[in-house]
């Protein structure tokens, strides 16, 4: 059998293989780079980016939960223009996609962000909508349709030709509504899901765990919740999906790939294991080599569903 085909295209943008570390696992890549050739990845997604320096949140800030870990670190990163500066010109002389994942506090800012980072080059945006809108008393952006869209639309009305991925988040009643609206206002794909919202508490002190007292369940524990989200979207919407949530190995991408993601994101696995992502690509070229599936895009939105 010819070589297996792992390419896959996000919204124009093509990467080598699907597998891309999420936004909060990796930082800028850098330390990553002491374990594996970034380059072997179909792309990555940076840290969080703000339009000013935060220090993010006090600690404790990261808990170990039962297949799982919850993290409220707080989006501590250096700022919008410090990363242009310091670190994406390191990246952009990488043979892989970069991908600038960004939250504000208000629309504006989010429009002064994809104006920099498209200015600045980078292959896609990826667009956290899981952040305080503080004119709207603190209420997420994603969490309702009229504010993700307010979003997204000033998004793509200052990134250029640059592609726009709106991350949604798994704490809404019905995620297809929210996805619904991002597409209607331009975004070109969408990435979920985000951390679900979760805590853990000490029993001896009687405190939570965390400083900030909840925080993001992320992990394997999640991977059915998302997995069932992702094919929920893919039915409804016609975007293309960074699917993540709870992957860990190169089987759980075949699941995600199968609920109708494009791509796969990892994250929470690659603190256990650093070489997670090569893994992962390693046997995702040797699972479809088995199976007799000579291109990787081919499994896109391949599942079976049972007829009820």
């Amino acid at each position: 059998m010819p070589e297996v085909d792992l390419s896959v295209t996000l919204a124009g943008v093509r990467l080598k293989n699907p597998i891309v570390p999420v936004s909060g696992t990796f930082g800028f890549g850098e330390e990553y780079g002491q374990f594996f050739d970034l380059e072997a990845l179909g792309g990555l997604c940076v840290k969080g980016l703000t339009l000013h320096p935060r220090n993010g949140n006090p600690p404790p800030r990261i808990a170990e939960t039962p297949m799982g870990m919850l993290n409220s670190v707080g989006l501590q990163n250096p700022g919008v223009d410090a990363f242009i500066a310091r670190e994406l010109p390191r990246l952009q002389a990488l043979d892989t996609a970069v991908i600038a994942n960004i939250s504000g506090n208000t629309p504006a800012e989010y429009g002064q962000m994809c104006e920099k980072l498209s200015q600045a080059g980078v292959d896609m945006i990826e667009v956290n909508v899981s952040c305080p809108n503080v004119k709207a008393g603190g209420l997420a952006y994603g969490t309702r349709p009229e504010l993700c869209a307010e979003v997204t639309r000033e998004a793509k009305a200052h990134a250029g030709r640059t592609p726009v991925m709106v991350k949604l988040s798994p704490n809404v009643t019905d995620i297809v509504t929210i996805a619904k609206s991002a597409a209607d206002a331009g975004a070109d794909a969408l990435s979920l899901i985000n951390t679900l919202r979760g805590m853990r508490i000490d029993p001896e002190t009687r405190r939570p765990i965390l400083r900030m007292n909840t925080g993001g369940l992320s992990g394997p524990a999640v991977l059915p919740v998302a997995l069932r989200m992702v094919w929920e979207v893919h039915s409804a919407v016609d975007l293309p999906i960074l699917g993540m949530g709870g992957v860990a190995t190169a089987r759980d991408a075949v699941e995600m790939l199968l609920a109708g993601a494009t791509a796969v994101g990892m994250g929470s696995a690659i603190f256990a294991d650093p070489m997670a992502p090569v893994k992962a690509v390693e046997g995702l070229e040797n699972w479809c080599e088995s199976h007799g599936i000579a291109a990787v895009r081919e499994l896109t939105g391949g599942v079976k569903p049972w007829e009820n």
